[in-house]
Formats: C-alpha cells, sequence, structure tokens
C-alpha cells in the first residue's frame, strides 16, 4: 500500500481470481433496448419536472427519456451530453437516489422511481460504444485557455471550450487523467476502465492536449499560466486530507482511504493487495463507504465504519449505506476515535460512544483493528499565491470567475463544490460558457490577453446577457 506502513496481519489472496472478478463486476448492468423501454414506459414525462430542477446539470430528463422510448438512444445521448459530457460516468457514480429519482413523482406516488440513471446510461453507453462523437468544433478563434487539473471540473470545461473554437491545454498532476473518476471511485462502479475510455471519447472533439505528471506550484507556476494563456480554469480538486491527531497516531497500519481507493483503482491484480483481517473506516461519506465495501470484497474478515453521528445524518446515501450492509460491513454510529493501540502497529481502537451533542456517554469500546482507514474528509493543498479564498477554498462567483482577471475556478476545489462529479461538471461547464464570452467581446486575440472581471465587487448579469470584459490584468 502507498498509505501507511502494512501491518503484519495484512494478507493478499484473500479471494479466488473468481470471486474477485464477481464482486468487482458491474454494480448495475446495462440495460438491453428492450428493457430500456419498458423502464421509459413508466415516465410520466412531466411538465415543469421536478427531476429536471433535482439535476445539478439540468438535463432535460422527460426529453432523453421519451426518445429512448420511441426508439432513439442516439438523440437521447446528445440531449444529455449537451448539459453534462460526462454523463456517462455520471450515470454510474451519481447518487440519483437523493437527486433526480427521489424528486420523481414515482417516488413520490409509489415509492419506486423511474431508474433514470440506468437509463441515462443505456442511452450514453449505446452511442459510445458506436464510437459516436456528436460535437464539432467551431472555427478556431486564435486563443489558448489552460485547464488546471483533468478530473470532471476540468475535462467539462476543456470540452465546452474547444467547441467553441479555443485551443485547450490540460495541466493534470497525475500520471493519467480522469481526476476522482478515474482516482476515487469504488472499482465496482466504474469497471473495464471506463473513466479513460469517456477520456478518449471526449477528447474527440480535438483542440485539447493533456500534459500529465504537470503539478501546480512545482512544475507550473499560474502567473506562468496566466502570461502565456488567454485565460486560465483551475479544476485541480482537492489534493489534501484532514489530519487525525491523538494518541497512537503513528502507529503503522493506519492510512487514508482515499490513497487506498487510488491504489486499488490503480491495480491491474487484485488478487495481490494486501487487506486486513480486521478493518476499520472512519467517516460517514461516499469514500469511507467505497473503501469499506472494496476491503470487504477484497477479502478482510471485519470491516467496521465508525460514524461520529446518527446513521440517519451519514453523508452517504441511504442506499449507499444499504449497499455496505448487504456486503457484510457494520456501520457503528454515534462512535468517536479516543486511541490507537498497538504494539508499533495498530492493533485495537479505544472508543467513545457520544449522543447527539457530540459529548461522551460513558460507554467505551475496544475495536479490534489492523488495517485503520480515514476518510474524514479532505482539503485544498497547494493554492496559488494571490487569490482570495473562502473557507480554505479558491473564492469564485457563480460564473466561476476568481479574484483574479482572467482566472476561472470550479470543482472541489471551490467553496461551492459538494464531492459530486455532477456538480464540477455543471461549474466547469458553466465557466467555459463566461470564458469564451468574455474572450469573444474582448480585443483580437493575443497570447497572455487575460480579460476576465475579477470576482470581487461583480454581480452576475442578467440571464442572456454577455458580461462585460474587464482591462488585460
Amino acid at each position: 500500500m502507498a498509505d501507511g506502513s502494512q501491518a503484519g496481519s495484512w494478507k493478499s489472496g484473500r479471494r479466488t481470481p473468481e470471486e474477485l472478478e464477481r464482486d468487482f463486476g458491474d454494480l448495475h448492468p446495462l440495460y438491453d433496448a428492450h428493457e430500456a423501454r419498458v423502464a421509459a414506459d413508466r415516465c410520466y414525462f412531466c411538465y415543469d419536472a421536478p427531476c429536471i430542477t433535482a439535476c445539478p446539470t439540468a438535463i432535460d430528463i422527460p426529453l432523453f427519456i421519451r426518445q429512448i422510448q420511441a426508439g432513439q438512444p442516439g438523440s437521447a445521448a446528445k440531449t444529455i451530453w449537451d448539459q453534462n459530457v460526462l454523463g456517462g460516468m455520471c450515470a454510474r457514480v451519481c447518487p440519483t437516489e437523493t437527486l433526480c429519482e427521489e424528486a420523481c413523482v414515482r417516488e413520490a406516488a409509489e415509492g419506486r422511481p423511474v431508474e433514470i440513471g440506468r437509463l441515462q446510461r443505456y442511452a450514453t453507453d449505446t452511442l459510445m460504444t458506436q464510437g459516436v462523437h456528436p460535437y464539432e468544433r467551431a472555427a478556431s478563434t486564435g486563443r489558448r485557455v489552460a485547464v488546471v487539473g483533468a478530473g470532471p471540473a476540468g475535462l467539462s470545461c476543456a470540452h465546452r471550450v474547444a467547441m467553441r473554437g479555443h485551443d485547450v491545454v490540460i495541466f493534470e498532476a497525475r500520471p493519467k487523467p480522469g481526476g476522482l473518476n478515474e482516482y476515487g471511485i469504488a472499482a465496482y462502479k466504474t469497471p473495464d476502465g471506463f473513466a479513460q475510455a469517456e477520456v478518449d471519447w471526449l477528447l474527440r472533439i480535438g483542440g485539447i492536449e493533456i500534459r500529465e505528471e504537470h503539478r501546480l506550484g512545482s512544475d507550473i507556476s499560474l502567473d506562468t499560466l496566466r502570461g502565456e494563456f488567454d485565460a486560465v480554469f483551475l479544476g485541480m480538486g482537492l489534493g489534501g486530507t484532514r489530519a487525525w491527531k491523538g494518541p497512537g497516531d503513528d502507529k503503522a497500519g493506519q492510512g487514508e482511504a482515499v490513497h487506498f481507493i487510488a491504489d486499488l483503482r490503480q491495480s491491474s491484480d487484485l488478487g495481490a493487495l494486501p487487506v486486513g483481517g480486521d478493518v476499520v473506516v472512519v467517516g460517514g461519506g461516499m469514500t469511507a463507504v467505497d473503501a469499506a465495501v472494496q476491503s470487504k470484497l477484497l477479502g478482510a474478515g471485519t470491516v467496521t465504519i465508525l460514524y461520529r453521528r446518527a446513521q440517519d445524518r451519514m453523508p452517504a446515501s441511504r442506499w449507499e449505506q444499504d449497499l455496505a450492509t448487504s456486503k457484510g460491513v457494520r456501520i457503528l454510529d454515534r462512535a468517536v476515535l479516543r486511541e490507537i493501540v498497538g504494539n508499533g502497529a495498530v492493533a485495537e481502537l479505544i472508543v467513545d460512544r457520544v449522543g447527539d451533542d457530540m459529548q461522551p456517554t460513558g460507554e467505551v469500546l475496544r475495536l479490534a483493528c489492523d488495517q485503520l482507514l480515514r476518510a474524514i474528509g479532505q482539503v485544498a493543498d497547494g493554492l496559488p499565491d494571490g487569490l482570495e479564498t473562502d473557507g480554505g477554498k479558491i473564492a469564485a462567483d457563480a460564473r466561476g470567475r476568481t479574484s483574479l482577471p482572467g482566472v476561472w475556478a470550479g470543482g472541489d476545489c471551490t467553496p461551492a463544490g459538494d464531492d459530486l462529479t455532477v456538480t464540477a461538471v455543471a461549474q466547469g461547464r458553466d465557466a467555459a460558457e463566461d470564458i469564451h464570452a468574455v474572450l469573444m467581446a474582448a480585443a483580437p486575440a493575443r497570447t497572455g490577453a487575460l480579460v476576465a472581471e475579477p470576482l470581487r465587487g461583480i454581480d452576475a448579469p442578467p440571464h442572456g446577457e454577455t458580461p462585460h470584459p474587464g482591462t488585460h490584468g
């Protein structure tokens, strides 16, 4: 493991290759054409549909479902991609049960929504497997845009900017593009290399270059990018993790859940990955659930999620919680880690039970543990100087404009980010449209012509009105 020293009881090969292939296979098998049309028939095609309002990218859900019903999955895919160019991944990983499907009229009436996520996947997969990319670039504008981060926000921004005719260079810190989709999501949600397949499909728009292993702050600087490009979009996500400080925090056998997931996602042989016999994950979000479930699927004997509040307050959806318990994961709520015990390596945890007021009740638990994974949140890491911040993230308005002229930001590195692929896509898309409007309203293209007004003191223009360009910064 790349994060945390390996404890003696960690073992590889706890599951057979056949068991791993089965359990890490596709979580939701793809609809065939008949199944998709049957599922589409359940949609009421509501006017002013609540599912559209609940979708962060505002996909016209009734329209694409009607197109599937009419036997036109290609048209449905185009309807989806017009709003969400990563619609294939979002169909796999978005918590539709708390977004569009929770808002579905069928859910309110029957407790069983239209399966919007699976229908979305059917449409996008159908066209992607045919090798179709239904977009063409506009005529070249001669302008260049730098995008920092090849995650959902950066890819979404890059595609939309390239489609408008600008040339794009993406600077990605890791060896592969994809960001959260490639490194941070459970393998059983995105099998068969889908994250990279979707990136390859997206790049077919043309005009996008990706430079891997270029990290902002060490390999490139924001000042350099501002000087060489006409606009810059920052979408580098969150590079740091919140530390747990307490007795025993220096013992071997513990690490960050995000690094555990990344190691697993990049492994070519899941059977060779060592996993503890007694795994404990601290946290209550999607990362905690993904780490816990995958630990169990790798063959851990016991897996426990420790969450400090009541279970119904967990950030992970109820569907995700039920998935975890169905795989044998125990969720222990109102539980706070007090101390890590062990002779050099973690062997046991001392845990306080707490009430709704977060005060200890006096009940103390001792849990066997040889592998401890922390999923207590991520933080922005290495933000460039000169940018106004808000809560430790890059301050940006609704259009993505930051406090520096010609610099936009979106995704999890901004306060509006919420650790969802679909939200990051929406923010990258909207920033791209503002970048395009500003660049086209500016003077003739020239390298370094940074034209956007900064964030401070500027209100968003009325709907449909072109933002007024500022002066070169």
